[in-house]
């Protein structure tokens, strides 16, 4: 018995150690060319499909039904996914088909996953197929928005896509234009409704529009949407863009769906006096104020959804930005609900004025 005991140990040993000394040797082959062997393919997708659907019992998943969570969904996925998964408007090449393995065809796949699932795979990547993480582990809500998108997208034609994702430059012949996905492919006011989660640039001052375009850059404002469409663009050009939205003139805006009186005279009350019992500020104290600080954005106008997201980001710590910052997550953090609401249904309707 203690001699058989002894030949264990030495196995136990030599195995790592011979396993160690094949890896060196070169002989184990990493052609991507040869693919798996079938039994290799089954056992990484088997370990996958296990893990994510482990991962995704303790995923609480949010109603998905809002429109407003496609759309910066849908350019994202023009800009940073479809390169590999291809799209309504155009497919795979044949150089991802090569990869090992090569991205799925999405239609196809999503319909197989869990809303909770696939929130799990878009938020945390998959390791050993090139599929990315969430540029930032920070905002979940633009997670769901990409679930939101991916539920769509089986039942989605090259125009629905389109229409989606700002997508332009694709003509009958399949050319593509070198900027087929721009600022505009969102940011363009025709795209934008109240319930849109997107914002208005046109009017922000220059100021605003330079730090918040740096603060993409710099990862200091989480978005894993932003990041990805600001990483594109060279340092020297942020300062050309922010004038150029700066210099845009606030369009018409059309009238807004009839609200509560009561609501906007909150969040009027809130707007211009704020409630020192709870350490709110007035927002005008700060905001639109004449001669008040460019690097302050203008409210007034924005989307109600966009308003009432971004206090919410500021009220969990989300939200970063420039040196400034710092006072709306202070200013945020005892806003209730109901005041969230009442503000962005204020300013929502209000005209923008300001330096």
């Amino acid at each position: 018995m203690t001699i058989r005991w002894k030949y264990l140990i030495i196995l136990i040993v030599l195995l790592p150690l011979l396993g160690l000394g094949f890896a060196w040797s070169g002989l184990m082959g990493v052609r991507a060319s040869t693919g798996h062997w079938a039994a290799t393919d089954w056992f990484l997708h088997w370990v996958m499909k296990n893990s994510v659907r482990t991962a995704a019992l303790s995923v609480d998943v949010p109603s998905l039904d809002d429109p407003a969570l496609v759309p910066a969904a849908a350019g994202h996925f023009e800009s940073g996914c479809a390169i590999c998964h291809g799209s309504p408007a155009q497919g795979r090449s044949d150089a991802v088909l090569a990869m090992l393995p090569p991205p799925p065809d999405l239609k196809e796949k999503v319909p197989s996953w869990s809303d909770a699932q696939l929130f799990e795979i878009v938020k945390h990547g998959v390791r050993f197929t090139g599929m990315p993480a969430w540029p930032t582990q920070m905002r979940d809500d633009e997670v769901w928005a990409m679930v939101a998108f991916l539920r769509k997208l089986p039942q989605m034609d090259a125009n629905a896509y389109f229409q989606a994702s700002g997508l332009h430059g694709i003509g009958h012949a399949g050319e593509v234009s070198p900027l087929p996905i721009t600022c505009e492919s969102c940011h363009a006011d025709k795209k934008l409704n109240n319930g849109s989660i997107i914002p208005r640039l046109a009017g922000q001052s220059e100021a605003y529009l330079l730090n918040s375009l740096k603060a993409y850059a710099a990862k200091q404002r989480p978005s894993g949407i932003m990041e990805v469409a600001v990483g594109t663009l060279p340092e020297e050009g942020l300062p050309e863009l922010a004038k150029y939205y700066a210099g845009q003139k606030l369009p018409l805006r059309p009238a807004q769906p009839s609200v509560d009186p009561t609501l906007v005279a909150k969040g009027q009350e809130l707007a211009e006096k704020g409630r020192p019992a709870d350490k709110v500020p007035a927002c005008l104290s700060c905001h639109e104020k004449p001669g008040g600080n460019p690097a302050y954005p203008r409210i007034s106008g924005q989307n109600t959804a966009y308003i009432a997201r971004q206090l919410h980001l500021f009220q969990t710590g989300v939200r970063g930005g420039s040196q400034f910052n710092h006072l709306m997550t202070e200013a945020a953090k005892n806003l209730k609900e109901e005041d969230i609401t009442a503000l962005a249904t204020f300013f929502a309707g209000r005209e923008s004025v300001g330096p």
